[in-house]
């Protein structure tokens, strides 16, 4: 039996454990130690005491004290680190504290989002009409894998991307204050799913293609698949200056028509070079109305598939000799140049991979194939000298694959079904395990370490672990502490909420030599699938508010529409009416306008605030018109009076004692 299955069949359930009196006595004492330190011995008894009947009638044991106390964050002190995670199908990003664990925000990015007034201003619609496919401006999104902006491979706190793996889409996220800038579209592919990935000094942001299909996603029929149907992998060239993606200088390489999962930069010795999951090389599309496979059956039957490995360093160099061609808008480097020019490379790797990451030192890449119960680890180095001996053979494509055993330094046995790694600061790994429902710990090897490669424990997750996340684990220096594994299932873990059930976060102590689960949060929005962990303190260029009032949040600069007190106006040209209005406790100015019907109203809102949190909020009922207007801010909104009507307008954030009096109405005149 496999230590996985070792490790399983030793699994309590806690809920059940002896609730011993003495053992939350020794609680009790234990809190009691600083009062009595102080002198106060009385302070202490009673802080014992009270803590033992608290813990008595609602049931807890030792263990849960412990792993409270190791959670709890008083209000008004700040996390350790912030969590952001996808926010699957609800097309969002969510921001978590660790270790509290409080869901601190959510960001809105390819879904239309009232609170924040996203999708529904001026501004923000242009943001969403970014993202457009074939002239479709959409209102949803699968968010998959966030990715931090990085200086030298470690996070630097001033960028988030996240991708829409249902439309190849990448949203770019200022971190000064949490708010989406960009919206752009893959115009080579239709969805993905290796993204978003930085290279170590965010050079490019990485975009692999997920399923098949001819070059932008044109038509031809599912017999010509072979020939026709095609991957891609993506380069999108971000510039920090601008704060943007410049769609000009990026550009990607073609890829056989297998599919891609996961990808990871090199770093260190690999610089230069990335590493994605590929799998489906049976070249399986399903049934097609005809005798073959369905897909789960026609995609798994080779016991290998492939590690795609592009070195995009050299793929710059081709794009910029002239030697892309131009593809719906964008450079696209030909299967056969790509391999002519010597920058793309497969190895096998176990069917069905999921996970491929990259070691802090950047000189191995980890691989798991949901289908084998290893691990199996590339050296960097042997991969480069497997190239250099010529030691491959094309695949059907031309694409040369280099030899297996030439280019593996290990494989580790951990448990069933394991999918995504990540690594601490002590030279440990820990990959999911989702058929286990655990997350193995194991120890790294290499030169100069006697005892590595080698299983080292489990903890038992609840349930069907997909994605994990170690604090700052997959940069080029780890901080270790705390990881998150992130659930699928969570069954009986909270309280019944109907057939849809939420996700669950649950947070692990890593410091100690065992690994202690502290916490259990329920996701009720979407289904999440990567996070990424950073500390706190990186995140130095946060705003309270915006630098000046009259500021446009998505330029990052002053607006040419804002409006100062005493400057409220309406002006009417023709059938277009333009109204300039100012927000403060208590008062929205002007607190009446009148427009005839069919007008086209354009309304710029300033909020003339320069207080923390004084955000206001602008609602006007019958027009779908809901925004959010942090201090400092001048957002804008267009709309036809297309009904006559009494139509009043107010603020929704509870911004004062007056508040319910700040409002005003709109008239619309026959």
């Amino acid at each position: 039996m496999s230590k996985a299955a070792n490790f399983a069949n030793e699994r309590v359930n806690r809920r059940t454990m002896i609730k011993g009196a003495a053992g939350v006595t020794a609680t009790g004492a234990a809190l009691g130690i600083g009062a009595r330190m102080n002198g106060n011995d009385a302070q202490a008894n009673a802080l014992q005491e009270s803590v033992e009947s608290i813990a008595e009638a609602r049931g807890l044991t030792p263990q849960d004290i412990r792993a409270a106390l190791k959670t709890f964050v008083p209000s008004g002190v700040h996390d350790d680190y912030l969590v952001f995670s996808s926010g699957g199908q609800s097309g969002q990003v969510l921001v978590i504290g660790v270790p509290s664990m409080r869901l601190l925000k959510v960001i809105a990015v390819f879904a239309p989002e009232p609170w924040q007034g996203f999708g529904f201003s001026t501004e923000t619609q242009e943001v969403l009409a970014g993202g457009a496919v074939n002239g479709q401006v959409l209102t949803y999104g699968d968010t998959h894998h966030p990715g931090l902006s990085e200086t030298d491979g470690q996070y630097d706190g001033q960028w988030l991307f996240i991708n829409d793996k249902s439309n190849a889409r990448i949203g770019v996220i200022d971190l000064r204050d949490f708010e989406t800038k960009q919206i752009v579209k893959n115009p080579h592919i239709i969805s993905n799913h290796g993204g978003t990935f930085v290279t170590p000094n965010t050079e490019y942001i990485i975009d692999g293609s997920q399923y098949a299909t001819p070059h932008s996603w044109t038509y031809a029929p599912l017999e010509s698949y072979a020939d026709a149907y095609r991957g891609a992998m993506t380069f999108w060239k971000f510039d920090r200056d601008a704060g943007r993606i410049d769609q000009a200088q990026s550009f990607s390489v073609e890829l056989p028509p297998y599919w891609n999962d996961l990808a990871d930069a090199g770093k260190g010795p690999s610089m230069g070079w990335m590493f994605s999951n590929t799998f489906n090389t049976e070249l399986s599309y399903g049934t097609g109305g005809g005798d073959l496979p369905p897909v789960e059956v026609g995609a798994s039957q080779r016991d290998m598939d492939y590690l795609t490995i592009i070195n995009w360093e050299k793929a710059a160099e081709v794009v910029a000799a002239g030697k892309a061609e131009d593809m719906s808008g964008m450079p696209m480097i030909p299967m056969s140049v790509a391999v002519e020019e010597g920058l793309l490379w497969l190895v096998p790797e176990p069917k069905s991979p999921h996970g491929a990451d990259v070691t802090p030192d950047g000189k191995y890449i980890v691989v798991s194939g949901k289908l084998d119960p290893h691990v199996t680890v590339y050296s960097f180095e042997k991969i480069q000298q497997t190239i250099a001996d010529g030691d491959y053979e094309p695949d059907a494509y031309g694409v040369p694959v280099l030899d297996f055993e030439s280019c593996v330094e290990a494989q580790v046995e951990l448990g069933l079904g394991p999918l995504h790694t990540q690594f601490d600061d002590q030279g440990f790994a820990y990959t999911s395990l989702f058929l286990d429902s655990g997350i193995a710990r194991w120890r790294l090897g290499g030169e100069g370490i006697d005892d590595g490669w080698q299983l080292i424990d489990m903890i038992p997750m609840q349930y069907n672990t997909g994605h994990i996340c170690v604090a700052e684990g997959d940069t080029a220096a780890p901080a270790g502490k705390y990881m998150i594994g992130m659930n699928k299932w969570a069954l009986d873990r909270f309280h019944p909420v109907g057939p849809l059930l939420p996700q669950n976060f649950q947070l692990i102590d890593i410091s100690g030599e065992e690994l202690e689960l502290i916490y259990d949060m329920p996701i009720g929005i979407g289904e999440p699938h990567y996070v990424q962990m950073i500390k706190s303190e990186r995140l130095e260029n946060i705003w309270e508010v915006y630098p000046e009032v009259g500021w446009n949040s998505i330029t990052q600069s002053p607006s040419d529409v804002a409006t100062q007190i005493s400057e409220e106006r309406v002006e009417r040209d023709g059938n277009n009416v333009t109204v300039y209005m100012t927000m403060i406790r208590s008062t929205i100015r002007p607190d009446f306008f009148e427009v005839k019907a069919g007008d086209t109203v354009t309304m710029h809102i300033t909020n003339v605030e320069m207080a923390m949190d004084a955000t206001h909020g602008f609602v006007m009922p019958g027009q779908n018109i809901n925004l959010s207007i942090e201090p400092g801010e001048t957002t804008s909104v267009t709309y036809v009076a297309d009904t006559e009507g009494t139509y009043p307008y107010y603020c929704t954030e509870f911004c004062s004692a007056l508040h319910l009096e700040m409002m005003g109405y709109f008239l619309v005149s026959p």
